[in-house]
């Protein structure tokens, strides 16, 4: 199961969004994010080894909505992290 700092308080935000996107919480978007072929945690640690794990867990959410919604372009894609 995912956890991050602050997750009892932002969760039922996260969750709420994350099923406008038919994604069944947190580790539901990682499933999507695998499926696809995209090591979140990977690319974030290659990035910035030291990132919190609220980076990695931003991301993966960020980018499952981005998978979701069929986002093939990169600039498009970050629009999604800010959901």
């Amino acid at each position: 199961m995912a956890t991050f700092e602050g997750y009892e308080r932002r969760i039922e935000k996260i969750n709420s969004v994350l099923s406008q996107y038919g994604i069944d919480g947190i580790d539901g978007a990682k499933a999507v994010c695998d499926e696809a072929g995209v090591d979140v945690r990977s690319i974030v640690q290659g990035i910035q080894p030291i990132a919190f794990e609220n980076a990695v867990w931003a991301y993966t959410l960020g980018a499952a909505i981005a998978i979701k919604k069929g986002v093939t372009e990169a600039a498009k894609a970050a629009e999604t992290l800010g959901i």
